[in-house]
């Protein structure tokens, strides 16, 4: 009776060894092709703290005061997101032809806006800030001397598509 149990579980090990191994979608360039990455509760919770934790390694590093996350700030940016998501398009003026200045105002901060940053995307929060800090344009927004106030936020569509928003304020 133990050697049927041996042969059945060695043919299930040989069976599955048999499986066809997926071989990952390439994308134009020649690299894999990305995969949608989904926000769930946990991440959800753990992603403007690993942001802000990243962007002040980042500050740090050439002796820049930390940042500290303002809820105004994440409000606004929370308002983007889902704007640009009704929008279908990644742009820094909402549908009702405000700025970033207007929505933080509306959130009601009262400190200088320094800039905005936005993604469309199916990438992650980490990728994302790496984008930003690949150009100058944003990273100059992240790594502005007179920054100390961040606002963080992100709308996800059912598909996957990550809208992300970024601003900073002093």
């Amino acid at each position: 009776m133990n050697i049927v149990k041996v042969l059945a579980a060695l043919s299930v090990v040989v069976l599955a060894a048999c499986q066809p191994r997926t071989v990952p979608q390439l994308g134009p360039d020649g690299q894999p092709a990305p995969v949608a990455y989904t926000i769930n509760e946990r991440e959800a919770a753990e992603i403007p703290q690993r942001v802000l934790q990243q962007i002040n390694t980042l500050r740090g590093n050439i002796a820049l005061a930390p940042m500290v996350l303002n809820p105004q700030l994440s409000a606004a940016a929370l308002a983007q997101s889902r704007d640009m998501a009704a929008q279908n398009r990644a742009w820094h003026w909402g549908s009702d032809g405000s700025s970033p200045l207007d929505r933080a105002r509306r959130q009601g901060y009262t400190g200088t806006l320094v800039g905005e940053n936005i993604s469309e995307t199916y990438e992650n929060d980490i990728q994302t800030l790496n984008a930003w800090m690949g150009t100058r344009d944003t990273r100059d927004v992240i790594m502005d001397p007179t920054a100390r106030s961040l606002g963080f936020a992100w709308y996800q569509e059912p598909s996957g598509k990550i809208w992300w928003t970024l601003l900073s304020g002093s």
